[in-house]
Protein backbone atom coordinates (compact mmCIF):
# COMPACT_ATOMS: atom_id res chain seq x y z
CA UNK A 1 0.00 0.00 0.00
CA UNK A 2 1.51 3.42 -0.93
CA UNK A 3 2.65 5.79 1.95
CA UNK A 4 2.20 9.34 1.01
CA UNK A 5 4.71 12.03 1.79
CA UNK A 6 2.59 15.04 2.20
CA UNK A 7 3.74 18.40 2.93
CA UNK A 8 3.72 19.79 5.78
CA UNK A 9 0.93 21.78 4.93
CA UNK A 10 -1.33 19.41 5.05
CA UNK A 11 -2.62 18.11 8.51
CA UNK A 12 -1.41 15.29 10.25
CA UNK A 13 -4.70 14.44 12.02
CA UNK A 14 -7.98 14.41 10.09
CA UNK A 15 -10.44 16.53 12.47
CA UNK A 16 -13.04 17.82 9.87
CA UNK A 17 -15.09 19.99 11.50
CA UNK A 18 -16.24 21.52 8.95
CA UNK A 19 -17.24 18.12 7.27
CA UNK A 20 -19.38 17.08 10.72
CA UNK A 21 -20.92 19.87 10.45
CA UNK A 22 -22.09 19.38 6.62
CA UNK A 23 -23.18 15.87 7.71
CA UNK A 24 -24.89 16.65 10.40
CA UNK A 25 -26.99 19.15 8.04
CA UNK A 26 -27.59 16.88 5.79
CA UNK A 27 -29.27 14.14 7.70
CA UNK A 28 -32.72 14.74 7.53
CA UNK A 29 -34.15 13.66 11.26
CA UNK A 30 -31.42 15.81 12.61
CA UNK A 31 -32.42 19.54 13.69
CA UNK A 32 -28.67 21.25 12.68
CA UNK A 33 -27.63 24.38 14.50
CA UNK A 34 -24.48 23.82 13.06
CA UNK A 35 -23.71 24.64 9.54
CA UNK A 36 -23.71 28.24 8.56
CA UNK A 37 -26.14 27.94 5.83
CA UNK A 38 -28.47 30.29 4.82
CA UNK A 39 -32.19 29.99 4.55
CA UNK A 40 -32.60 27.57 1.35
CA UNK A 41 -36.69 28.94 1.01
CA UNK A 42 -35.02 32.17 0.59
CA UNK A 43 -32.77 32.17 -2.47
CA UNK A 44 -34.05 33.71 -5.30
CA UNK A 45 -34.05 30.41 -7.32
CA UNK A 46 -36.53 31.98 -10.13
CA UNK A 47 -35.00 35.23 -10.16
CA UNK A 48 -31.26 33.61 -10.51
CA UNK A 49 -32.91 31.23 -13.59
CA UNK A 50 -33.60 34.32 -15.27
CA UNK A 51 -30.48 35.62 -14.97
CA UNK A 52 -29.10 32.63 -16.57
CA UNK A 53 -31.10 33.04 -19.45
CA UNK A 54 -30.54 36.83 -20.36
CA UNK A 55 -26.82 35.99 -19.78
CA UNK A 56 -26.96 33.42 -22.39
CA UNK A 57 -28.65 35.51 -24.66
CA UNK A 58 -26.59 38.22 -24.47
CA UNK A 59 -22.93 37.29 -24.00
CA UNK A 60 -23.19 33.18 -24.72
CA UNK A 61 -20.28 32.75 -26.62
CA UNK A 62 -18.52 35.22 -23.81
CA UNK A 63 -19.33 33.92 -20.72
CA UNK A 64 -18.13 30.67 -21.62
CA UNK A 65 -14.52 31.89 -22.55
CA UNK A 66 -11.46 31.78 -20.53
CA UNK A 67 -11.00 35.23 -18.78
CA UNK A 68 -8.73 37.32 -16.73
CA UNK A 69 -7.98 36.77 -13.17
CA UNK A 70 -9.16 39.78 -11.49
CA UNK A 71 -12.68 38.93 -13.04
CA UNK A 72 -15.80 40.40 -14.87
CA UNK A 73 -15.58 44.09 -15.14
CA UNK A 74 -19.60 44.44 -15.28
CA UNK A 75 -19.59 42.87 -11.63
CA UNK A 76 -16.50 44.80 -10.17
CA UNK A 77 -18.30 47.96 -11.42
CA UNK A 78 -21.80 47.22 -9.51
CA UNK A 79 -19.18 46.07 -6.28
CA UNK A 80 -17.62 49.54 -6.11
CA UNK A 81 -21.58 50.56 -5.37
CA UNK A 82 -21.72 48.02 -2.85
CA UNK A 83 -18.39 49.05 -1.30
CA UNK A 84 -19.59 53.03 -1.75
CA UNK A 85 -22.30 52.23 0.94
CA UNK A 86 -20.02 50.77 3.21
CA UNK A 87 -18.44 53.83 3.29
CA UNK A 88 -15.03 52.57 1.62
CA UNK A 89 -14.17 54.50 -1.87
CA UNK A 90 -12.65 52.29 -4.35
CA UNK A 91 -12.03 52.07 -8.44
CA UNK A 92 -12.49 48.87 -10.27
CA UNK A 93 -8.92 47.93 -10.32
CA UNK A 94 -8.33 47.13 -6.63
CA UNK A 95 -11.13 44.95 -6.45
CA UNK A 96 -10.85 41.46 -7.64
CA UNK A 97 -13.59 38.83 -7.80
CA UNK A 98 -12.40 35.16 -6.01
CA UNK A 99 -13.65 32.00 -5.59
CA UNK A 100 -15.90 32.88 -2.34
CA UNK A 101 -14.35 34.53 0.79
CA UNK A 102 -12.69 31.44 1.65
CA UNK A 103 -10.26 31.73 -1.40
CA UNK A 104 -9.35 35.20 -0.47
CA UNK A 105 -8.29 34.04 2.54
CA UNK A 106 -5.79 31.36 2.10
CA UNK A 107 -4.24 33.07 -1.35
CA UNK A 108 -4.03 36.68 1.57
CA UNK A 109 -2.28 33.73 3.68
CA UNK A 110 -0.19 32.21 1.15
CA UNK A 111 0.87 35.89 0.40
CA UNK A 112 2.03 36.92 3.60
CA UNK A 113 2.82 34.04 5.73
CA UNK A 114 6.10 32.47 6.03
CA UNK A 115 6.71 28.80 8.43
CA UNK A 116 6.32 30.98 12.21
CA UNK A 117 5.05 33.90 11.19
CA UNK A 118 2.94 35.59 14.08
CA UNK A 119 -0.65 36.65 12.90
CA UNK A 120 -3.36 37.39 15.77
CA UNK A 121 -6.78 36.42 15.61
CA UNK A 122 -10.06 36.85 18.12
CA UNK A 123 -10.33 34.01 19.91
CA UNK A 124 -13.00 32.39 19.45
CA UNK A 125 -12.40 32.66 15.36
CA UNK A 126 -13.60 31.22 12.27
CA UNK A 127 -12.75 27.45 12.11
CA UNK A 128 -11.89 27.46 8.44
CA UNK A 129 -9.44 30.67 8.80
CA UNK A 130 -7.56 28.55 11.58
CA UNK A 131 -6.91 25.77 9.16
CA UNK A 132 -5.70 27.91 7.01
CA UNK A 133 -3.46 29.98 8.60
CA UNK A 134 -1.97 26.48 10.62
CA UNK A 135 -1.11 25.48 7.20
CA UNK A 136 1.35 28.20 5.83
CA UNK A 137 3.01 27.07 9.63
CA UNK A 138 1.91 30.75 11.39
CA UNK A 139 2.11 31.05 14.89
CA UNK A 140 -1.47 31.88 15.88
CA UNK A 141 -1.87 34.35 18.84
CA UNK A 142 -5.52 34.17 19.72
CA UNK A 143 -6.85 37.95 21.58
CA UNK A 144 -9.93 37.37 23.85
CA UNK A 145 -13.13 39.15 23.12
CA UNK A 146 -15.98 40.86 24.64
CA UNK A 147 -19.35 42.05 23.99
CA UNK A 148 -17.65 44.83 21.94
CA UNK A 149 -15.75 42.25 20.08
CA UNK A 150 -11.70 41.67 20.73
CA UNK A 151 -9.74 43.71 23.33
CA UNK A 152 -7.27 46.30 22.05
CA UNK A 153 -5.21 46.58 25.35
CA UNK A 154 -4.80 42.73 25.34
CA UNK A 155 -3.77 43.13 21.57
CA UNK A 156 -1.61 46.14 21.98
CA UNK A 157 0.43 43.80 25.20
CA UNK A 158 0.61 40.93 22.43
CA UNK A 159 1.64 42.98 19.79
CA UNK A 160 4.42 44.48 21.79
CA UNK A 161 5.70 40.93 22.99
CA UNK A 162 5.52 40.28 18.95
CA UNK A 163 6.38 43.56 17.63
CA UNK A 164 7.22 41.56 13.80
CA UNK A 165 3.12 40.16 13.46
CA UNK A 166 2.55 39.97 10.18
CA UNK A 167 -1.07 40.22 10.19
CA UNK A 168 -4.11 40.64 12.06
CA UNK A 169 -7.45 38.68 11.21
CA UNK A 170 -10.75 40.04 12.27
CA UNK A 171 -14.11 39.52 11.46
CA UNK A 172 -15.52 43.09 12.67
CA UNK A 173 -19.50 42.66 11.84
CA UNK A 174 -21.84 39.41 13.95
CA UNK A 175 -18.49 37.92 14.36
CA UNK A 176 -18.03 33.67 13.69
CA UNK A 177 -18.48 32.36 15.73
CA UNK A 178 -19.46 34.51 18.58
CA UNK A 179 -21.59 36.71 16.58
CA UNK A 180 -20.56 39.87 18.47
CA UNK A 181 -20.33 43.11 16.82
CA UNK A 182 -16.80 45.42 16.50
CA UNK A 183 -17.67 48.26 18.33
CA UNK A 184 -17.12 51.72 16.51
CA UNK A 185 -14.60 52.80 19.22
CA UNK A 186 -12.15 49.79 18.87
CA UNK A 187 -12.42 50.08 14.87
CA UNK A 188 -10.76 53.32 15.11
CA UNK A 189 -8.39 51.71 17.35
CA UNK A 190 -7.80 49.03 15.76
CA UNK A 191 -6.51 50.65 12.54
CA UNK A 192 -4.68 52.71 14.59
CA UNK A 193 -3.10 50.25 16.14
CA UNK A 194 -2.03 47.91 12.69
CA UNK A 195 -0.50 51.62 11.59
CA UNK A 196 2.04 52.10 14.53
CA UNK A 197 3.17 48.34 14.36
CA UNK A 198 3.26 48.49 10.67
CA UNK A 199 0.53 45.49 10.59
CA UNK A 200 -1.77 44.52 8.29
CA UNK A 201 -5.20 43.66 8.81
CA UNK A 202 -7.69 40.86 6.54
CA UNK A 203 -11.16 41.90 7.30
CA UNK A 204 -13.48 39.28 6.64
CA UNK A 205 -16.79 40.95 6.29
CA UNK A 206 -19.11 38.04 5.36
CA UNK A 207 -22.23 38.78 7.27
CA UNK A 208 -21.94 43.01 7.59
CA UNK A 209 -24.84 43.20 4.89
CA UNK A 210 -27.44 41.55 7.41
CA UNK A 211 -27.94 43.73 10.21
CA UNK A 212 -31.30 43.27 11.47
CA UNK A 213 -30.83 45.72 14.58
CA UNK A 214 -28.40 48.49 16.22
CA UNK A 215 -26.94 50.89 13.84
CA UNK A 216 -24.75 50.55 10.57
CA UNK A 217 -20.72 50.42 11.41
CA UNK A 218 -18.57 51.55 8.61
CA UNK A 219 -15.83 49.34 7.44
CA UNK A 220 -12.73 49.13 9.22
CA UNK A 221 -11.32 49.74 4.88
CA UNK A 222 -12.88 52.84 5.73
CA UNK A 223 -10.49 54.49 8.40
CA UNK A 224 -7.87 52.73 6.42
CA UNK A 225 -5.30 55.92 5.46
CA UNK A 226 -2.21 53.72 5.10
CA UNK A 227 -3.60 50.46 2.93
CA UNK A 228 -2.79 48.51 5.26
CA UNK A 229 -6.60 46.93 5.29
CA UNK A 230 -7.25 43.82 2.84
CA UNK A 231 -11.41 43.63 2.77
CA UNK A 232 -13.11 40.49 2.15
CA UNK A 233 -16.83 39.89 1.30
CA UNK A 234 -19.11 36.97 -0.25
CA UNK A 235 -22.36 37.08 -1.97
CA UNK A 236 -22.73 33.43 -0.04
CA UNK A 237 -24.73 35.04 2.34
CA UNK A 238 -26.71 38.06 0.68
CA UNK A 239 -27.58 35.88 -1.95
CA UNK A 240 -26.32 32.02 -2.44
CA UNK A 241 -23.78 30.05 -1.35
CA UNK A 242 -23.29 27.62 -3.91
CA UNK A 243 -22.38 30.28 -6.39
CA UNK A 244 -19.48 30.40 -4.92
CA UNK A 245 -18.44 34.43 -5.62
CA UNK A 246 -16.71 36.48 -3.41
CA UNK A 247 -14.28 39.47 -3.98
CA UNK A 248 -11.34 41.27 -2.26
CA UNK A 249 -10.61 45.19 -2.20
CA UNK A 250 -6.87 45.69 -1.57
CA UNK A 251 -4.63 48.65 -3.05
CA UNK A 252 -2.70 48.04 -6.74
CA UNK A 253 0.59 47.15 -4.83
CA UNK A 254 -1.05 43.47 -3.03
CA UNK A 255 -3.35 43.41 -5.87
CA UNK A 256 -0.83 43.10 -8.81
CA UNK A 257 1.15 40.42 -6.54
CA UNK A 258 -2.76 38.93 -5.50
CA UNK A 259 -3.69 38.65 -9.23
CA UNK A 260 -0.28 36.37 -9.58
CA UNK A 261 -1.37 34.40 -7.17
CA UNK A 262 -5.02 34.16 -8.27
CA UNK A 263 -3.75 32.81 -11.67
CA UNK A 264 -1.51 29.95 -10.05
CA UNK A 265 -4.60 28.84 -8.52
CA UNK A 266 -7.46 28.79 -10.56
CA UNK A 267 -6.91 31.07 -13.80
CA UNK A 268 -10.05 33.03 -13.13
CA UNK A 269 -13.32 32.50 -10.64
CA UNK A 270 -16.09 30.64 -12.89
CA UNK A 271 -17.10 33.41 -16.08
CA UNK A 272 -20.55 32.39 -16.29
CA UNK A 273 -21.29 32.67 -12.18
CA UNK A 274 -19.84 36.07 -12.58
CA UNK A 275 -22.41 37.77 -15.07
CA UNK A 276 -25.23 35.95 -13.69
CA UNK A 277 -24.70 37.68 -10.34
CA UNK A 278 -24.18 40.58 -12.30
CA UNK A 279 -27.32 40.24 -14.38
CA UNK A 280 -29.45 39.66 -11.39
CA UNK A 281 -28.45 42.97 -9.69
CA UNK A 282 -29.61 44.55 -13.01
CA UNK A 283 -32.76 42.56 -13.01
CA UNK A 284 -33.23 42.87 -9.31
CA UNK A 285 -33.34 45.00 -5.80
CA UNK A 286 -30.54 43.17 -4.08
CA UNK A 287 -31.17 45.44 -1.22
CA UNK A 288 -34.95 44.73 -1.12
CA UNK A 289 -33.84 40.84 -1.27
CA UNK A 290 -31.50 41.68 1.69
CA UNK A 291 -33.82 43.32 3.37
CA UNK A 292 -36.07 40.04 3.24
CA UNK A 293 -33.63 38.16 4.49
CA UNK A 294 -32.99 40.10 7.53
CA UNK A 295 -36.25 40.50 8.64
CA UNK A 296 -36.66 36.39 8.60
CA UNK A 297 -33.25 36.27 10.52
CA UNK A 298 -34.27 38.68 13.25
CA UNK A 299 -37.71 36.83 13.85
CA UNK A 300 -35.25 33.34 14.22
CA UNK A 301 -32.53 34.65 15.95
CA UNK A 302 -35.39 36.72 18.66
CA UNK A 303 -37.04 33.03 18.66
CA UNK A 304 -33.91 30.81 19.50
CA UNK A 305 -32.72 33.77 22.13
CA UNK A 306 -36.22 33.77 23.53
CA UNK A 307 -36.41 29.64 24.12
CA UNK A 308 -32.99 29.51 25.10
CA UNK A 309 -33.55 31.83 27.98
CA UNK A 310 -36.38 29.86 28.78
CA UNK A 311 -35.11 26.26 28.65
CA UNK A 312 -31.77 25.90 29.22
CA UNK A 313 -30.66 25.46 33.23
CA UNK A 314 -29.74 28.72 35.34
CA UNK A 315 -26.04 29.98 34.40
CA UNK A 316 -25.66 29.83 30.95
CA UNK A 317 -24.98 32.90 28.84
CA UNK A 318 -25.47 33.58 25.22
CA UNK A 319 -24.57 36.37 23.02
CA UNK A 320 -27.01 38.83 21.58
CA UNK A 321 -26.04 39.76 17.78
CA UNK A 322 -27.05 42.45 15.55
CA UNK A 323 -27.10 40.57 12.81
CA UNK A 324 -25.31 37.76 10.56
CA UNK A 325 -26.46 33.65 11.65
CA UNK A 326 -24.58 32.57 14.94
CA UNK A 327 -25.30 33.16 18.93
CA UNK A 328 -22.54 31.64 20.87
CA UNK A 329 -23.17 29.83 24.36
CA UNK A 330 -21.35 29.96 27.29
CA UNK A 331 -22.26 26.87 29.45
CA UNK A 332 -21.37 27.17 33.80
CA UNK A 333 -19.10 24.67 35.24
CA UNK A 334 -16.53 22.67 33.56
CA UNK A 335 -18.64 20.50 30.99
CA UNK A 336 -17.07 19.20 27.96
CA UNK A 337 -18.70 20.52 24.96
CA UNK A 338 -17.58 17.82 22.76
CA UNK A 339 -19.51 15.00 24.66
CA UNK A 340 -22.61 17.51 25.11
CA UNK A 341 -22.41 17.66 20.64
CA UNK A 342 -22.39 13.42 21.13
CA UNK A 343 -25.24 13.40 23.03
CA UNK A 344 -27.33 15.93 21.43
CA UNK A 345 -26.95 13.97 17.90
CA UNK A 346 -27.77 10.67 19.58
CA UNK A 347 -31.14 13.12 20.15
CA UNK A 348 -31.32 13.96 16.74
CA UNK A 349 -30.12 17.66 16.83
CA UNK A 350 -26.70 19.38 16.45
CA UNK A 351 -24.40 22.28 17.27
CA UNK A 352 -21.04 23.03 16.86
CA UNK A 353 -18.87 22.72 19.76
CA UNK A 354 -16.44 25.90 20.62
CA UNK A 355 -13.46 23.43 20.68
CA UNK A 356 -13.31 24.08 16.56
CA UNK A 357 -12.83 27.55 16.95
CA UNK A 358 -9.81 27.97 19.33
CA UNK A 359 -6.62 28.44 17.71
CA UNK A 360 -4.61 27.28 20.89
CA UNK A 361 -6.38 26.79 24.64
CA UNK A 362 -10.07 25.36 24.36
CA UNK A 363 -12.19 26.97 26.55
CA UNK A 364 -14.99 24.32 27.61
CA UNK A 365 -18.49 24.26 27.84
CA UNK A 366 -18.89 26.57 24.19
CA UNK A 367 -20.62 26.07 21.36
CA UNK A 368 -22.34 28.16 18.28
CA UNK A 369 -25.69 27.76 17.28
CA UNK A 370 -27.03 28.62 13.64
CA UNK A 371 -30.27 29.89 13.56
CA UNK A 372 -30.80 31.24 9.88
CA UNK A 373 -31.70 27.63 8.41
CA UNK A 374 -34.07 26.78 10.71
CA UNK A 375 -37.97 26.73 11.00
CA UNK A 376 -39.86 28.33 14.00
CA UNK A 377 -40.91 24.52 14.88
CA UNK A 378 -37.54 23.49 14.69
CA UNK A 379 -36.42 26.22 16.65
CA UNK A 380 -38.56 25.33 19.07
CA UNK A 381 -38.31 21.26 19.19
CA UNK A 382 -34.15 21.58 18.68
CA UNK A 383 -33.86 23.85 22.06
CA UNK A 384 -36.05 21.76 23.64
CA UNK A 385 -33.83 18.38 22.88
CA UNK A 386 -30.87 20.65 23.85
CA UNK A 387 -32.03 21.63 26.99
CA UNK A 388 -32.18 18.22 28.33
CA UNK A 389 -29.06 17.33 26.88
CA UNK A 390 -27.26 19.91 28.75
CA UNK A 391 -29.84 19.03 32.03
CA UNK A 392 -28.69 16.01 31.85
CA UNK A 393 -24.63 16.57 31.64
CA UNK A 394 -25.06 18.91 34.68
Amino acid sequence: MTNYEFSNSVPKKVNDAIGEVFKAASDPEVISFAGGLPAPELFPVQEIKQATSDVFDQYGKEVLQYSGAIGYKGLREQIVDIMAERKVETNIDNIAITTGSQQSIDLTARMLINPNDVIFVEDPTYLSAIDVFKSYGAKIIGIPMDDDGIRIDVLREKMEKYPNGKMIYTIPNFQNPTGRTLSLERRKELVSLANEFGTHILEDDPYGAIRFSGEFLPSLKSFDTEERVIYLSSFSKILAPGLRMGWLVADSKFMDKFLLMKQSADLHTDNLTQYIISQFMKNNDIKQHIKLISEAYKNRADLMIKQIDKKFPEGVKHSNPEGGMFIWVELPGNIDSDELFKICIKNNVAFVSGSAFYPNKVTKGTFRMNFSNMSDEQIILGIDRMAKAIKEMM
